[in-house]
């Protein structure tokens, strides 16, 4: 690691303007979680006071703002309690989702806390407590006042799946001293992508390798097996596709769409899983206003011969939705301001893809999958119906998208490997 310069004025006033407002964030909190953004139960998380005792032994600390950057880093614990199972795994979210989808994903040996707010003092009291051998961020997630807490104490510090937007990397252009003093503290930085590794290698004077997106080396999402086969006792022979990941405004799409599918295949079946659960009775409005019939996986709704919509509206249950479809439509993708979701989960479950227009985030990947029929891309909201219903009824063509899908997502899991490779120097040594 270069010797970071030290603090520019600009951060400083960021300091500052922290400290400054430290008064007014319990209020805030208070807020976010009458508004279900925060855990009530779990606010003093957020300054810094662990609610559990830091285990003896080294401990490796990750942190994922939100559900795809912390289930990026799943196939990394695993790794981890693989090749040192004496480490233990501390892994932050900023987010409710992330921490319920984590209760049920994270292994022996590892455990979830709130990320603290960036307050100088919250941050000190959480590294006073868990007082970390490594720090592991992911992708764009920059806290000035914790990157350089951590620094001082000689925490070691990598960046991995770097991935930052154009004008992420612009704003960040224009303040080259900060942009040096702050990412020149990382040991290691990895980038997901080549425009992110050119721009971090500029601010750092140092050769930042594009590993690609560890987003795409990931083991299938799990799901209960035996609920599965009960599903599909019930489901039998009917035609089922998944809209994944829906946001407002998109619901509505995907509900005429199906009403499409239907008209060419009245039995067939919907599986509506939005990007945020708690919108539930909002979509359910949607549902019952163009008088299709829907059960609620959260409220436990019976899923029968009837049902045209079935609403996978609780946290962690991707994998079994994806076992079930034969086709999703990867949504976040449908509204100008959405930029796409990870298409290889669906993928790798072998569900056919399809997505919409709106695809930045996954842009390289998606581009690929086009170039070997490996996923479909929509342009206009108005044709989706029909073409799902034209797809559902080519079983041939069919099977041979759903093939082709899974063996992409297959090929992508590399990335893993090297990511470890060049994390290795850098993992506490045993009893540190």
């Amino acid at each position: 690691m270069s010797e970071p310069a030290s603090q520019t004025g600009l951060l400083r006033v960021y300091r500052g303007a922290t400290r400054a407002l430290g008064p007014l964030l319990p209020l805030w909190m208070g807020r976010r979680a009458r508004a279900g953004k925060e855990d009530p139960a779990r606010l003093n998380e957020r300054k810094g006071i662990a609610s559990l005792h830091r285990p003896d032994g080294p401990l490796v600390w990750m942190h994922g703002a939100s559900v795809g950057e912390c289930t990026m880093l799943l196939p990394l614990i695993a790794q981890f309690r693989k090749s040192r199972p004496d480490i233990n795994i501390l892994i932050t979210s900023a987010t409710v989702t992330a921490a319920n989808l984590l209760k049920t994903r994270l292994p022996e040996g590892c455990f979830h806390q709130y990320v603290p707010l960036d307050h100088p003092n919250y941050v000190r009291s959480f590294l006073d407590h868990w007082r970390p051998g490594l720090a592991l961020w992911s992708e764009s997630e920059i806290w000035p006042n914790m990157i350089t807490e951590a620094d001082k104490r000689g925490i070691k510090m990598a960046l991995i799946n770097a991935r930052m937007s154009e004008a992420s990397l612009s704003g960040w252009a224009k303040r080259k001293t900060s942009a040096q003093d702050i990412f020149s503290r990382f040991d290691l930085i990895l980038a997901a992508d080549k425009p992110t590794g050119d721009s971090l290698g500029w601010f750092t004077g140092r050769d930042i390798p594009a590993t690609g997106n560890l987003k795409d080396a990931a083991p299938p999402l799990p799901a209960d097996q035996r609920e599965l086969a009960q599903m599909q006792a019930t489901i039998k022979d009917r035609s089922v596709w998944c809209a994944a990941s829906t946001h407002a405004g998109e619901d509505e799409i995907m509900l005429r769409a199906h009403q499409a599918v239907l008209a060419a295949n009245p039995s067939a079946l919907l599986i509506l899983a939005p990007r945020h659960p708690e919108r539930r009775e909002e979509i359910m409005r949607l549902i019952r206003a163009q008088g299709l019939r829907a059960e609620s996986r959260s409220l436990q709704g019976r899923l029968g011969a009837d049902t045209q919509i079935y609403l996978f509206d609780t946290i962690g249950d991707m994998g079994l939705a994806y076992r079930l479809s034969a086709l999703t439509f990867v949504c976040g993708s449908l509204i100008k301001g959405l930029s796409g979701h990870n298409p290889l989960e669906p993928a790798r479950l072998g569900s056919a893809v399809m997505t919409g227009g709106h695809i930045a985030s996954f842009a390289d990947i998606y581009n690929t999958m086009f170039k070997f029929s490996a996923a479909r891309r929509i342009l206009s909201p108005d044709i989706i119906g029909k073409e799902i219903a034209d797809l559902l009824g080519a079983p041939d063509t069919l099977a041979a998208l759903r093939e082709n899908a899974r063996r992409f997502a297959d090929s992508r899991n590399d990335v893993l490997a090297f990511v470890w490779s060049e994390l290795t120097p850098f993992v506490p040594e045993n009893g540190s």
